[in-house]
């Protein structure tokens, strides 16, 4: 069943397919909030808290959009709220906690061919976070919904609040940043690693 379908259901008081919702996307919703306050927990109650306000404000959904769009657009500002009114926790590069969700980590995963190949899968993985993790907050969140999520820059641009011409330069900022980040970790272009 489509979104669009499942939403009308709501709207109509089928609690079924909100469930049917919120089991489609708060993995999607668990991720990007992860992302954004690099805490586990905290991720989880803010994805909770995302869903409870999806719900609440199902009504006014403007129907002519995409679902997935306006429910991030709710999980961003609720993670932006947390973060203004809270310093966000530090965790420490070791911590693997989350590992088993992150996209990253699949560079490592146990299927790869050979031991050096796996070896290589997770060295890059870990490049990649600490390359990720030194962006800019603002160009992190863009390159996350682009990327990770598989957003349009329009639909970006929507959830940010930002002209589609600002996003364009963060996502470009932040790739050639990431880029210079991992040439210098020894992951250019001629790297043998």
């Amino acid at each position: 069943m489509q979104d669009a379908e499942l939403v009308e259901r709501v709207v109509a008081g089928d609690g079924e397919a909100f469930r049917q919702l919120v089991e489609r996307y708060q993995r999607p919703v668990y991720g990007l909030l992860l992302r954004m306050v690099r805490a586990p927990a905290l991720a989880e109650d803010l994805a909770q808290e995302t869903l409870i306000k999806a719900y609440r404000a199902i009504a006014t959904f403007d129907r002519s959009r995409k679902f997935s769009s306006w429910l991030f657009k709710i999980a961003h500002n609720t993670a932006i709220d947390h973060l203004r009114k809270n310093r966000p926790p530090t965790v420490p590069l070791e911590s693997t906690e989350g590992a088993r969700l992150d996209p990253l980590a699949r560079l490592a995963a146990p299927e790869s061919r050979s031991p050096e190949a796996r070896a290589r899968g997770r060295d890059l993985a870990e490049a990649l976070q600490e390359a990720l993790s030194a962006l800019r907050p603002d160009y992190r969140e863009a390159i996350l919904l682009r990327f990770q999520q598989g957003l349009t820059y329009d639909e970006i641009a929507d959830i940010l609040d930002l002209p589609l011409g600002t996003v364009k330069t963060h996502l470009h900022r932040a790739r050639k940043q990431m880029a210079t980040l991992l040439q210098d970790a020894g992951w250019g272009v001629e790297s043998s690693r």
